[in-house]
């Protein structure tokens, strides 16, 4: 009976092997709270985890009508991490974080490819968030003195036009308009 427990005692004490020689680190989003994205960035950096949060520069008008340029998340609530399986307990303890993105078998890694073109400096200046405006989506207007104002948005050229209805008349006019001035509206 003694020996029995001398035997398991030893296999207890036995290093569990987290990150296997051979095994390659790979990229994985992580979901987390809004506007927490640099923060769950900061926390993993602590245990030498490889991070990215990819930003681009907008400009933004603020009420006393100065134009300012800022860094903004190109996509909000995500970061991307480079991982080992076995890291991703330390992911999730980060605080801010939610999970890594997955299928019910578990976390998927991403192609790698993608994250390098997006760390590739070649492309920081062009790269923006897709909107997802579509064509003949009912939008408002953000900025200006159209603010609040609700139309359709149409595309004429390379532009994007908005197209204001006088419901009452029936009768259209047409303003081009930039698309970070237009939001969709949720029926």
């Amino acid at each position: 009976m003694a020996v029995v427990s001398s035997q398991l005692a030893s296999e207890a004490v036995k290093p569990m092997v987290l990150y296997p020689e051979d095994g390659e680190r790979s990229w994985y989003a992580i979901y987390t709270l809004a506007r927490n994205e640099r923060s769950v960035a900061r926390y993993l950096d602590q245990f030498e985890i490889e991070t990215f949060v990819p930003t681009f520069e907008s400009e933004r008008r603020w009420k006393n009508r100065q134009t300012v340029r800022i860094a903004e998340v190109l996509f909000p609530t995500y970061v991307f991490a480079r991982l080992h399986r076995g890291e991703y307990g330390v992911v999730l303890r980060a605080p801010g974080a939610r999970q890594i993105v997955g299928n019910p078998k578990g976390p998927v890694a991403l192609p790698g490819a993608e994250i390098e073109f997006l760390r590739s400096e070649a492309w920081r200046e062009k790269i923006e968030p897709y909107r997802e405006l579509a064509v003949g989506q009912r939008v408002r207007i953000r900025n200006g003195f159209l603010e609040g104002l609700e139309g359709v948005l149409v595309r004429k050229k390379n532009g994007l036009r908005f197209v204001i209805t006088l419901e009452l008349i029936q009768q259209n006019a047409a303003v081009e308009v930039s698309a970070a001035d237009l939001e969709p509206v949720v029926a």
